[in-house]
């Protein structure tokens, strides 16, 4: 993105992984103040909302965690604590992982976008990408710009209009771990940031996760493409 908003404020949704921290990186360099979200909805790595609050007091961001664990009550996902495994189909649709939580980001959009008009911000911030394609609908291009006019028809606020960025919409997970460098973060992502659909803490190349489960998987093969690409043959790169 080419334009900058050095005068305006923007709310960046927060989850503790590598994709809202590389945002809130490139939030800080675009706008005024920084905000994040972030929530609780009884996700099997619900620590995320721990590291989540640690890596905004690492960045000096204001954070406001939201608990709408009542979705769990009303949709399927095997995200949910207590539920089957991660990387089998879901339930709804054989073509879409079980880790898949309908109408996740839609909420977490709607929920922000309240946040935002209260703490006087218009922009959101989100980490979602269609280039590394999951089978997750809501992190489509389509359905961010649609979630866009949905809030601002809902509201009709004209010049306080809801503005979604998703900076890393068309980059390959190494091309995100390359952002995160030249915005000086790529060693709190290594370090601090937890992606893992299982919530596993061990410690490894890519950062922190199991290794097994689609999102580890997705991580550590952008990781390695990330080093072989920018930095081959220095292994001490992070």
């Amino acid at each position: 993105m080419e334009l900058s908003y050095k005068t305006e404020d923007a709310v960046v949704l927060a989850s503790g992984g590598q994709d809202s921290t590389t945002c809130l990186a490139w939030a800080k360099k675009q706008f005024n103040k920084v905000h994040a979200i972030s929530f609780f909805y009884g996700q099997k790595h619900s620590v995320e909302t721990e590291i989540a609050q640690d890596i905004c007091n690492a960045m000096g961001i204001s954070l406001k965690t939201v608990d709408i664990s009542f979705i769990k009550d009303i949709v399927i996902s095997n995200l949910f604590q207590g539920t089957a495994d991660v990387n089998c189909c879901h339930f709804q649709n054989k073509d879409v992982p079980s880790s898949f939580v309908p109408y996740r980001n839609l909420l977490f959009l709607t929920v922000a976008a309240g946040w935002a008009g209260t703490v006087g911000a218009k922009h959101l911030v989100t980490g979602v990408c269609e280039t590394d394609y999951s089978g997750y609908a809501d992190c489509r291009d389509v359905f961010i710009k649609s979630a866009q006019v949905a809030l601002n028809l809902a509201t009709d606020f004209k010049d306080n209009n809801v503005i979604i960025h998703t900076p890393l919409m068309w980059l390959t997970k190494a091309e995100e771990f390359r952002m995160a460098e030249e915005f000086g973060v790529l060693d709190l992502i290594l370090k601090k940031t937890l992606t893992c659909y299982n919530g596993i803490q061990t410690m490894n190349d890519f950062g922190m996760g199991c290794t097994e489960c689609p999102s580890c998987r997705l991580r550590k093969r952008g990781y390695d493409e990330f080093m072989k690409k920018y930095h081959s043959g220095d292994s001490n790169a992070k």
